[in-house]
C-alpha cells in the first residue's frame, strides 16, 4: 500500500472515530443558544439565554422551540438539532419578543404556534413544511393572547389552549374553536398553588422566604389512559427548585371537577451540575416512550440565563405520571438506544436509560495555561453550572488539565463553555467552537482523543461520547478558536468508570419530620469515606420513589418539599467514579 493510500484511510478511520452516531446525550441540552436580546438583560456581562420549552412529534422528526430563539430546532434522533432561522415577528406586532414561552400545538397534519402576549397583535402561525420553514398565518392577530400558552388537541379533534404566569391567579384554560381560533365559552380556572400544603411550591432557593408568594406558569396537558394530566411550573424560575407539578382531572377543562394533585413534583433536580427542572413539556418519542423537556438554571449573570434539559418520563401501573432525573446530568441512551432493549426483562422503566457511566474527575487536581482572576481552574470540576474557569486570554493554544487519579475507562466527555466578556446579544448563526481533546496515562505522552479543530458549529455544551472507550489518567482540552469572549469552561466533565471499588452502603439514615410544619424535614446519615455525593429518593409509598436530589459533599440535608397531609419513605445511596452503593433500607416519616 502506497503512502498517500495509507494516509487516506488513516484519515477515514479517524473520521470514523471523532464522528460515529451517538447513542447517548447528556444535559443540558447541547444547542446553539441565542444570547440574551436585550441590552438590559445583561447585568453582569453577556451570556446565553433561553427557557420555557416545547418539543412536539410531528411526522416523526421531534421540533423545539424556546424563548427568544429567533427560530426553531428539529431532530430526528433527539441528538443532533438543527436549527431553523424563522422570525415570527409582523410589522404591526408591538413587542420586542420573538417567541416567549411559545405554545407549539398539532392540529391534523398542521403546526400550530404562538409567542407569549398580553396584547391581541401576535400572529398564530401555521406550518405543515416546518423542516422546510413554510409557513402561514392562521390568525393575523390572535385575540385571546395569554402568558405562558399552550396547545392540547384531545383524541376526539377539540382543541384547547392553557396559560397563565401569576403569583397571585390561577392557569386558566378554553377550548377554541378550530376553524376561527376564538374561544368557545369562557376561560377555566386550572389549578392555583397551594404551598400551605405542599413544600415544594414555596418560593425561595431554599424555600425559606414563604413571605412572597410563588409563582405558577408553564402550563401543558397530556392525556394517558383516559385521564387528564395538567402540568405547572413554579415557584419561580430562578431557584434550583424550580419543577414541574401535575393535576390529574376527568375532562380536559377543570371546571369544578374533583380534581387530584400529585404530591410531588413531577420533574424535580435541585441537585448536581445542571440544576431545575420546571416550564416543560411532555411528548412521546418514535418508540412510544415519553420524555419531558424544561428549564434548566444558570442566573448568574442575569435572573434569566437558563438552559434545557431532557428527562425519561412515563406512567406506572396506578397511573401516576413520574419524570426520572437520576444523575439527569450524567450521560443517558438515546431513544430506542439502549442495547438491553431487546433483552428479555427490559422495560423502560424509570432507571432504563442511564448508562451507568460515573464522572471520573469531581474536585480532582486541574492544571491550566492560564487564569484570569478569581476564575480559577477547580471551577470547571465542582459540579456547578454556575461557576467557571476562565483563561486569561481565547488564544488557540490555552488548555485545561484534569487528573483523573488514576487509571481510568473513559467512556464520553462533556464540554461546557461559559460566558466571560462575550461580546454578542441576540441569536447568531454563524458562530463556532474548535478543539481538541487529549488523554493520556501519565501526563507526559499524550494521545488525540477528540479532533474539532475543522468544526463550524456552536456547541456551547459538546457532548462526545467515545466510539470504544479508552484507558487514561489524564483529560487535556486545548482550545482551538471560541466564537467570543475568552476560554472559559464551566464544566470539563469526563465520565467512565474509576476502576476501583464502589462505594459501601450508606449507615445511620434518619429523617427527623418537623412537628409545626409537616413540609419539611431535617435528614442525616453517616458519611461514606469513599463517596463524593449521595442520591436521596424519595416518595409517598415505599415502590413510587420517583423524586431524587443529588448531595455533593455533605451528609445532612435540609428538605422543605412535601405535603403535609401525605406519609412519606425515603432511601440513599453513596456514589463515586466507580459506582454507586446498594440502596439503603427505606425509612418512614409521618
Amino acid at each position: 500500500m502506497n503512502m498517500k493510500r495509507s494516509l487516506t484511510v488513516m484519515a477515514l478511520v479517524l473520521s470514523t472515530l471523532f464522528t460515529h452516531a451517538q447513542r447517548t446525550y447528556c444535559n443540558p441540552v447541547n444547542i446553539d443558544y441565542g444570547y440574551t436580546p436585550h441590552p438590559s438583560f445583561t447585568e453582569w456581562g453577556r451570556h446565553r439565554a433561553t427557557a420555557d420549552p416545547v418539543i412536539v412529534n410531528y411526522k416523526g422528526d421531534y421540533y423545539l422551540f424556546s424563548t427568544n430563539q429567533w427560530g426553531y430546532w428539529w431532530s430526528n434522533d433527539m441528538s443532533k438539532w438543527n436549527f431553523v432561522s424563522k422570525n415570527f415577528l409582523r410589522p404591526w406586532n408591538k413587542t420586542l419578543d420573538d417567541l416567549c414561552a411559545p405554545a407549539v400545538g398539532i392540529i391534523g397534519d398542521t403546526m400550530v404556534v404562538f409567542g407569549s402576549t398580553y396584547t391581541s397583535t401576535f400572529t398564530l402561525w401555521g406550518s405543515t413544511d416546518p423542516k422546510g420553514n413554510k409557513w402561514f398565518p392562521l390568525v393575523d392577530s390572535f385575540e385571546i393572547g395569554g402568558w405562558d400558552p399552550a396547545f392540547f388537541t384531545d383524541d376526539d379533534g377539540r382543541f384547547y389552549m392553557y396559560n397563565g404566569s401569576s403569583n397571585n391567579y390561577p392557569v386558566y384554560g378554553v377550548e377554541l374553536d378550530r376553524k376561527t381560533f376564538k374561544p368557545i365559552g369562557t376561560r377555566t380556572a386550572m389549578y392555583l398553588l397551594q404551598d400551605w400544603r405542599y413544600g415544594w411550591q414555596r418560593f425561595g432557593e431554599y424555600m425559606d422566604n414563604t413571605f412572597l408568594d410563588p409563582f405558577i406558569e408553564g402550563a401543558w396537558m397530556t392525556k394517558h389512559n383516559g385521564k387528564y394530566y395538567f402540568q405547572y411550573g413554579a415557584p419561580g424560575t430562578e431557584f434550583s427548585g424550580y419543577a414541574d407539578g401535575v393535576v390529574v382531572g376527568s375532562k380536559p377543562l377543570f371546571d369544578g371537577i374533583e380534581v387530584t394533585p400529585q404530591s410531588d413534583p413531577m420533574s424535580y433536580k435541585p441537585g448536581g451540575f445542571s440544576r431545575g427542572a420546571g416550564h416543560g413539556a411532555t411528548f412521546m418519542d418514535n418508540t412510544n416512550n415519553y420524555w419531558h423537556v424544561s428549564t434548566s438554571i444558570v442566573c448568574v449573570k442575569n435572573t434569566w440565563e437558563r438552559r434545557m434539559g431532557i428527562w425519561p418520563t412515563g406512567f406506572d401501573k396506578e397511573d401516576m405520571m413520574w419524570c426520572n432525573t437520576v444523575f439527569g446530568d450524567y450521560p443517558h441512551y438515546l431513544p430506542g438506544k439502549n442495547p438491553s432493549a431487546n433483552q428479555p426483562g427490559y422495560s423502560a422503566g424509570p432507571s432504563s436509560y442511564f448508562t451507568g457511566w460515573m464522572l471520573l474527575n469531581y474536585k480532582k487536581p486541574v492544571t491550566a495555561s492560564s487564569t484570569l482572576g478569581s476564575f480559577y481552574a477547580n471551577n470547571a470540576v465542582d459540579e456547578s453550572i454556575k461557576t467557571y474557569w476562565s483563561a486569561a486570554t481565547a488564544n488557540k493554544g490555552e488548555w485545561i488539565q484534569t487528573d483523573l487519579g488514576n487509571v481510568s475507562t473513559v467512556n464520553a466527555v462533556q464540554v461546557n463553555y461559559a460566558d466571560q466578556d462575550a461580546e454578542f446579544i441576540g441569536k447568531q448563526t454563524n458562530i463556532y467552537h474548535q478543539y481538541k481533546l487529549f488523554s493520556s496515562l501519565d501526563g507526559k505522552k499524550w494521545t488525540l482523543l477528540v479532533d474539532k479543530s475543522n468544526n463550524k458549529t456552536d456547541v456551547p455544551h459538546d457532548y462526545v461520547e467515545l466510539d470504544k472507550p479508552v484507558q487514561a489518567r489524564y483529560i487535556k482540552l486545548e482550545n482551538i478558536h471560541m466564537p467570543t469572549g475568552k476560554f472559559a469552561i464551566s464544566g470539563l466533565r469526563v465520565f467512565g468508570n474509576g476502576n476501583g471499588a464502589k462505594p459501601a452502603a450508606v449507615k445511620n439514615l434518619i429523617v427527623l419530620r418537623t412537628e409545626k410544619d409537616k413540609r419539611s424535614a431535617y435528614i442525616k446519615w453517616a458519611p461514606v469515606d469513599n463517596a463524593f455525593a449521595y442520591n436521596l429518593y424519595y416518595g409517598t409509598a415505599p415502590d413510587k420513589l420517583y423524586s431524587c436530589i443529588m448531595i455533593h459533599d455533605f451528609n445532612e440535608y435540609w428538605f422543605k418539599a412535601m405535603d403535609k397531609n401525605k406519609t412519606y419513605y425515603f432511601t440513599i445511596e453513596a456514589i463515586n467514579e466507580n459506582g454507586v452503593s446498594e440502596k439503603t433500607e427505606t425509612r418512614k416519616a409521618e
